[in-house]
């Protein structure tokens, strides 16, 4: 495995060693005030849920809005179709039963709610709650797979560098090791130069080094295999959105997750498609029940039901 600890950048990060020189940061001469923007007022609405009324504040009144029915209790779900129309359409129909698939346990195409029964099969508290597997094991799809939905330039990615000035890896990135930054920002980088060996590295590091330098995340993205729609508006995966879960780009098909915090790693790689608006004792209820070692919760939490919300 090719490594870079030869140069300043790499050796910066991982050795302690230095690295880019940060410019000091001057207060300006004279104090100046910006009027805080106005901001229109969202929706609100009132509905009955878990026996008793929520005011909730919604995005677009006009945005479908759809009950997750639990074992553990009911959750308000806005959706965002203007943001991700194909994803929205994907979850609704499959909800209702009218989208077909793949039933994994007779390999024949069907037609019915699909995620009537299934379960939350990985929980994991402080991160998120992910269900929609037809096979309850993580590993199930409804025999199809469909693109991802996301806008690189409203999330901001164009303009985010690999590296700072000091040569460390941008957050978002989930940057921990050596090894983290050789998979996700080397490997790739190397592939799209056309590196292949120590030798060609060598001869190229003075490349190397100015082209990390310049380098954003959604550079290094692209070369991972992600493809962007900056037609659309895509949000970061704050708490309480629901969002697809997949194996890689364009690999989404019926598995979700919901956030139970902030995860800016997330951001770019997931399609957001709605967010959780009532019921967020029972999103926080699930996201601390008990699991296993392999994060599956020890006592079953189904969805009973995911239908549109009755106005």
């Amino acid at each position: 495995m090719i490594t870079l600890l030869r140069y300043s950048l790499l050796a910066g990060f991982f050795l302690g060693l230095p690295g880019f020189a940060a410019e000091a940061v001057m207060p300006p001469a004279t104090p100046v005030v910006t009027p805080a923007p106005v901001t229109p007022a969202l929706p609100t609405i009132a509905v009955t849920l878990n026996g008793r009324i929520e005011q909730v504040t919604i995005d677009n009144i006009n945005n479908p809005l759809v009950v997750i029915s639990t074992t553990a209790g009911d959750m308000l779900l806005e959706l965002f179709p203007a943001e991700a129309p194909q994803t929205v359409a994907n979850f609704l129909t499959l909800a209702d039963g009218t989208k077909a698939f793949t039933d994994p346990a007779t390999g024949q195409q069907v037609m019915r709610p699909f995620y009537d029964g299934l379960i939350f099969h990985r929980v994991i508290a402080g991160f998120m709650i992910q269900g929609g597997s037809p096979t309850g094991l993580g590993d199930g799809t409804p025999g199809y797979e469909f693109a991802d939905e996301i806008s690189a330039v409203s999330l901001g990615l164009d303009k985010m560098l690999v590296l700072d000035e000091q040569g460390m890896p941008n957050p978002i990135l989930g940057v921990r090791s050596q090894q983290d930054f050789q998979v996700r920002v080397l490997q790739p980088l190397y592939q799209k130069l056309g590196i292949t060996s120590k030798e060609s590295l060598e001869a190229r590091v003075a490349e190397v080094d100015q082209r990390l330098r310049t380098l954003n995340v959604k550079e290094i993205y692209e070369m991972l295999g992600y493809r962007y729609l900056d037609t659309l508006h895509s949000r970061t995966p704050v708490q309480g959105v629901i969002a697809m879960a997949n194996s890689g780009p364009n690999s989404n098909g019926s598995q979700f997750f919901i956030t139970l915090a902030d995860t800016a790693w997330l951001t770019g790689k997931h399609t957001v498609f709605g967010k959780i608006r009532g019921g967020l004792a029972v999103l926080d209820i699930i996201g601390k029940t008990p699991v296993n070692t392999e994060s599956r919760p020890l006592q079953d939490v189904t969805i009973k039901t995911i239908r549109p919300l009755l106005r």
